[in-house]
């Protein structure tokens, strides 16, 4: 490798992994948040809250690391272009094509980095994370069941045990069970044993010799049930809106059980689309890295006349539209308006022509008087929010004194 390539593909690396952690801390803040309020308020471990952070990290850094190849890309090349180091380059006949090539080592190697997290890493957070939250509900539910207190932990259900003979074994359980629409179920037994489910992920109460008191709704009828051993799972709270606050992205499975899914479903005459969406996602999204960074390079070279803060809107432009195709085609998809595979392309598609559209700008160095507009009005809003914003926050809004026209002789 040549020192000068030597040279931008550091300069890549460094600025992309700034890029990522940034990135992803900011998708994290909201799990951060809710994390701390579950260590303060649910007696889940610091330990516990960083495992769930680190299975959660696959899922964001699938969206961070293409978009931190953008970034990296505009960076230094708008870095070299405000330097005159392109110029001195351009000067020693080294072409856009010659310049280029540790970017497309750089973006292929992300890729397949991308790759990696999105076919492996994501599902094996997934498990993980399912495998670590049944843990902590377990762990709860050994917790919360005191003898002689009446338990209101579980959902639709009340607890009360009068004894414990060990961390899940109870002594004298009775339940008062309204999980049924409008039905309501007493449940007496000698002893009630907490088991773990680790194929279901769920806590199971297994009560012996006893009786279950069953009243219908209206209370028309009254049954009583003896029983030697009676099995009830027990759904513990606040633990979907556990999941649905940490596995925003978390309904990812692996690609073999996805194609088996959908391959089940098909045979069964059910609706695809969502499915064969997000198994054209897997590969469309890795493949956008290959693109943004060429991308990236134009931008940073064209945007040197808006100053170093000029390239980084516009790249946050681009990815904001990006991302706002992503979800527009994913709707088209999943609501069969359009093939799914087409759908998750459309991004990737309209993203390459405007990259070898600027690419052939760039190569033959022929201004783009659009994209210089653009790039200047960006910048101006910018500079003009910026000091708005300045404005508003110091609380001293620029006025002038008010002058008199008669003063005191």
């Amino acid at each position: 490798m040549k020192t000068i390539h030597r040279y931008l593909f550091t300069e890549l690396i460094k600025i992309f992994f700034i890029s990522v952690i940034f990135l992803t801390t900011i998708f994290l803040l909201e799990q951060m948040l809710y994390m701390s309020q579950m260590i303060a308020s649910r007696g889940m471990t610091f330990l516990e809250g960083l495992k769930l952070m680190t299975f959660t990290c696959p899922v964001f850094l699938t969206i961070s690391m293409p978009f931190s190849v953008l970034v990296a890309s505009v960076t230094l090349f708008n870095q070299v272009c405000g330097d005159n180091e392109y110029v001195a380059m351009k000067t020693s006949g080294w072409s856009f094509f010659f310049l280029i090539q540790p970017v497309l080592l750089f973006s292929f190697l992300i890729y397949a980095a991308t790759n990696f997290v999105v076919f492996y890493a994501t599902p094996w957070g997934a498990e993980s994370f399912k495998q670590t939250i049944f843990n902590i509900i377990q762990e709860r539910a050994h917790i919360d069941i005191k003898p002689k207190t009446f338990n209101k932990d579980f959902q639709n259900l009340v607890l009360y045990a009068n004894d414990k003979k060990s961390e899940n074994i109870l002594i004298h359980v009775f339940v008062s069970d309204k999980s049924e629409d409008g039905e309501s179920t007493i449940i007496l037994a000698k002893q009630g044993v907490i088991i773990a489910d680790p194929g279901t992920y769920k806590i199971k109460l297994q009560f012996q010799d006893g009786t279950i008191h069953d009243v219908t709704k209206g209370g028309k009828s009254y049954n009583i049930l003896n029983f030697d051993r009676y099995e009830r799972y027990l759904e513990v709270p606040d633990v979907e809106r556990l999941k649905s606050k940490l596995t925003v992205r978390h309904k990812d499975i692996s690609y073999s059980k996805l194609k088996k899914k959908i391959r089940e479903d098909k045979a069964k005459g059910l609706n695809t689309d969502r499915d064969e969406v997000r198994l054209a996602k897997k590969f469309s999204v890795p493949f956008a890295c290959m693109i943004f960074g060429v991308l990236g390079a134009t931008l940073g070279i064209k945007s040197n006349r808006s100053g170093k803060s000029g390239g980084m809107i516009i790249s946050m432009f681009v990815i904001a539209l990006y991302y706002i195709t992503i979800v527009f085609s994913q709707k088209l998809g999943s609501h069969d308006l359009l093939n799914p595979t087409i759908a998750m392309w459309i991004p990737n598609t309209w993203l390459f022509v405007l990259t070898f559209y600027l690419a052939w700008k760039t190569i033959h160095e022929t201004p783009f008087t659009v994209f210089i507009k653009l790039g200047d009005l960006c910048v101006s809003g910018y500079e003009f929010s910026k000091k708005l914003y300045l404005r508003f926050a110091s609380g001293k809004p620029n006025r002038k004194p008010a002058s008199f026209p008669f003063k005191n002789n």
